[in-house]
């Protein structure tokens, strides 16, 4: 049986691991048991900052910190990281201050708290910042070994987490994860689907689905939006000649406008995004907002065989 875990429980032991540097603060707006940095204040509640509500606040408290040397992490809700774009864009990533922010429960995915909750815009709107790296890793390993990695960075950076359970795809393969980077899961040479966050999973289901039909699809975890990695999307274009991207997030801006991006500028192939249709959601399980956004394993396969068809 496949082993499940939710991505933000790998960003509560990576702080819990990093806890070993004394520069290392944490930062909580009112959601520590969620974002799961709890475990952090329990063990280090002189380390850690209590922000309340205030999410604009909280983000100048991390400038403040990272400028005076500390490495400061600040988690809320996803959707809450969008009230402190502003501070975001001139307190952190204008002075390039290395504060990390944690956006938990993005996408449809989170389900039924509803579309006011639902986060579709977040990698798109820290992705469009200078200086900012931004990551949505598949699995609690990979989110664990990326966020101890961010402690390295000088730059600042938006990393989103889920709170629903995915499977467990890197245990035991730790050294393959780094910031921007890209991990083939799935060699073919029909197809590539570039996958993040949630989606990951469900790229590898449609990889599967197209297998039995006789389609050979590639299968890749593009963690880190930002920076993109360039050289592996420019590879599979030469291997593959068509590329799907699929990702729980509006189909504008996120990562299948940064691989159109990529291939407008560089190697050409054709392209399908597989996203939110530029429309809110609403409440529903998990599951079920896959199906309702239409994002799930089979419209995947079938977006991989659009761009199959559309080949030169």
């Amino acid at each position: 049986m496949t082993k499940m875990a939710a991505t933000r429980d790998g960003y509560g032991e990576a702080l819990l691991e990093l806890a070993n540097n004394p520069k290392v603060v944490v930062l909580e707006a009112d959601l520590g048991k969620s974002t799961k940095s709890l475990h952090f204040r329990k063990a280090h509640p002189e380390r850690t900052v209590s922000c309340g509500i205030g999410e604009q606040n909280m983000l100048l408290i991390g400038a403040g910190l990272a400028a005076s040397g500390y490495i400061p992490f600040a988690s809320t809700f996803a959707i809450f990281t969008e009230r402190a774009f502003e501070q975001m864009r001139n307190g952190v990533a204008r002075p390039n201050l290395a504060v990390h922010v944690c956006g938990s429960h993005g996408g449809t995915h989170t389900g039924t708290d509803g579309s006011s909750a639902q986060s579709i815009e977040d990698l798109a709107i820290y992705r469009t910042l200078p200086n900012v790296i931004v990551m949505n890793p598949s699995d609690v390993v990979s989110t664990k070994q990326l966020t101890i990695q961010l402690a390295d960075k000088a730059s600042p950076s938006y990393m989103r987490t889920a709170r629903n359970k995915t499977p467990v795809l890197y245990e035991g393969r730790e050294n393959e994860i780094e910031i921007g980077k890209g991990i083939v899961l799935k060699e073919g040479s029909d197809v590539a689907i570039i996958a993040c966050g949630v989606m990951v999973s469900e790229a590898l289901k449609a990889a599967e689905s197209l297998q039995a039909e006789g389609i050979q699809a590639s299968v890749v975890d593009m963690h880190t939006l930002k920076p993109l990695d360039g050289p592996l999307i420019d590879n599979l274009v030469l291997t593959c000649g068509a590329l799907v991207t699929a990702e729980d997030h509006n189909v504008i801006g996120g990562l299948g406008g940064a691989v159109a991006e990529h291939l407008t500028a560089n190697t050409y192939a054709p392209l399908e995004r597989v996203g939110v249709k530029d429309r809110f959601g609403e409440s529903g399980q998990s599951d079920e907002m896959l199906e309702v956004m239409e994002i799930s394993a089979p419209f995947i396969a079938a977006a991989a065989k659009r761009a199959i068809a559309r080949k030169a």
